[in-house]
């Protein structure tokens, strides 16, 4: 049987990983064995922090909105608000309303006036 020689194929897929973790410090973006698992890593952490940061953000925008509704005497809380505009089919998402509050107040003025007539 004659001998194969697999240095192109393997050079191949070794230097494919290295261009994916040639920004990891130290023996994680020099050792294939290293490289691999520390590539594994990352992916599930990516995977998963995908998910988080849409809970985080949507974190924020319910404090900002609230934080504003609160401080400029509307009456009421933002779950109460958010309740008024459902009832009032007004449909703004939380990042739109987060927006509006830190911008320009006197339009989220205008939108709960408008919900609570």
């Amino acid at each position: 049987m004659t001998r194969v020689k697999r240095g192109y194929t393997a050079r191949r897929r070794r230097t494919k990983i290295r261009l994916f973790a040639s920004t990891f410090r130290g023996a994680h973006s020099r050792l294939t064995r290293t490289i691999t698992q520390h590539k594994m890593r990352a992916l599930v952490s990516s995977h998963r922090d995908r998910g988080r940061q849409k809970r985080n953000f949507r974190r924020l925008w319910i404090t900002r909105i609230n934080a504003v509704t609160r401080e400029n005497q509307l009456f009421y809380s933002y779950s109460r608000l958010i309740h008024n505009l459902y009832k009032g089919q007004l449909l703004l998402n939380r990042k739109i309303l987060a927006q509006i509050a830190i911008k320009n107040k006197n339009c989220l003025y205008m939108i709960s006036n408008k919900i609570i007539k």
